[in-house]
């Protein structure tokens, strides 16, 4: 079973970026689907960002054109996320998904 660890979260001022990483306890490229979902305090937890093994990609349309998911093929046990133009409403703990298994999830927080 595929065992992935969050990492990169942290405090930004709006409008500022972050870039997580999600490390797969295999190749990602052995994955059909990876997926960033995000949990903000009080709502359910919801789809940011999708990459299959073909390297097709989905985004939430709240994230579109300022997230963008992506792999590193030089090391390919890794999935990023890049945020950028970062809004208060994008506070949330994210957590990477493959093969039904979750990570802890790393905090992002969005300071006005």
């Amino acid at each position: 079973q595929v065992q992935v660890v969050e990492s990169g979260g942290g405090l930004v001022q709006a409008g500022g970026s972050l870039r997580l990483s999600c490390a797969a306890s295999r190749s990602i490229f052995s994955i059909n689907t990876m997926g960033w979902y995000r949990q903000a305090p009080g709502k359910q937890r919801e789809l940011v960002a999708l990459i299959t093994r073909g390297g097709s990609t989905t985004y939430a349309s709240s994230v579109e054109g300022r997230f963008t998911i992506s792999r590193d093929n030089a090391n390919k046990n890794t999935v990023y996320l890049q945020m950028n133009s970062l809004k208060t409403e994008d506070t949330a703990v994210y957590y990477c998904k493959a093969e039904g298994v979750w990570g802890q999830g790393t905090q992002v927080t969005v300071s006005s």
